[in-house]
């Protein structure tokens, strides 16, 4: 035993031995001044109740080495805390590695409709169009379905007559707010917006922004799931003169003793109260005032002329350009 300490081998031995001993540190410190005071103190009642104290002393201060020898750091405690804490927002938490955004919105579905689905209204771009999040960022332009209030946006037109007003009342129902979207045939129309009639709670929104005249009913097919209350709310908005249909001297209603069934005449010229529009599939795009006379010409006058490839938009090409 003597050899390991002497000579060359003691530079690897006795570190060897420091490191295997550390953990037990305390207690060779302890077992080292209790056999220095056993030695260096004679009267024995002094002598043992000092290595008493000492003994005392050293279980303490050992246990508490080892306790903390085999614990984390701090630091390794903290981070361990970060990874399991789930049920604390991270949204409230001062210094975390992982620095991604949390969703502030996830997608859902109405409780009382399982066709219909919530979205949180981004940002109002007309009176029937919205962008909305459908949840963790995902994004999309909406275009009301069934119904087209007079354009604001257009770079191809001017401001129509009460298109401000419609775009107001649009903010005023939805803005900010989540609303339900419910599909019916087509998903998207060919500028990828996505078609969906749009619900505040228990307000269609579709049906409040005709019957209360900032908008007009005009039929997409397929997609007519409502067109036929779609349109009885714009014949009340017209018999009671409501927004537009008092505003815009194009859409004011004829008199009411004009009759209501179609008259046929030459040229394809139909005559009706149609509460502004007349039927007269005699026009071209180029002479037709506007998208909504144009599809009124198409769904109600049978004027197929309006829709040259078939596609249940009418004067889709120039010069109009009209879209669902």
């Amino acid at each position: 035993m003597k050899k390991l300490f002497i000579g060359k081998r003691k530079f690897l031995t006795v570190p060897a031995i420091g490191i295997l001993a550390l953990p037990f540190l305390p207690f060779v410190i302890g077992i080292g001044a209790g056999y220095f005071a056993y030695k260096k103190i004679g009267n024995k009642k002094a002598k043992y109740g000092v290595i008493a104290l000492i003994a005392l002393l050293t279980l303490f201060i050992g246990s508490a080495w080892v306790a903390g020898l085999s614990s984390t750091t701090p630091k390794q405690a903290q981070k361990q805390e970060e990874k399991v804490d789930f049920n604390q927002s991270q949204a409230t938490k001062p210094s975390i590695s992982d620095t991604s955004p949390t969703p502030t919105w996830k997608p859902q579905t109405a409780p009382a409709n399982a066709n219909i689905v919530l979205a949180r209204v981004i940002r109002i771009i007309d009176g029937d169009t919205i962008e909305v999040d459908l949840g963790n960022g995902n994004k999309k332009t909406v275009r009301y379905i069934g119904i087209d209030t007079p354009e604001t946006v257009d770079p191809r037109k001017s401001v129509q007559c009460y298109g401000k007003e419609a775009s107001a009342k649009n903010q005023e129902l939805v803005g900010n707010g989540i609303v339900g979207l419910e599909k019916d045939i087509s998903e998207t129309d060919r500028y990828g917006r996505l078609l969906r009639y749009v619900y505040m709670g228990d307000l269609f929104i579709n049906q409040v922004l005709v019957s209360e005249g900032y908008a007009h009913a005009v039929s997409y097919p397929p997609d007519i799931k409502y067109q036929d209350k779609l349109r009885q709310a714009e014949q009340q908005a017209r018999t009671n003169n409501k927004g537009l249909w008092s505003a815009c001297s194009s859409t004011t209603p004829k008199p009411a003793s004009q009759s209501t069934s179609q008259t046929p005449a030459t040229n394809n010229t139909y005559q009706q109260n149609t509460g502004g529009y007349s039927c007269n599939c005699s026009k071209t795009c180029t002479q037709i005032s506007s998208c909504a006379e144009a599809q009124y010409q198409l769904n109600t006058c049978g004027c197929s002329v309006r829709d040259a490839d078939g596609d249940g938009i009418a004067c889709d090409g120039a010069p109009l350009h009209c879209q669902q």
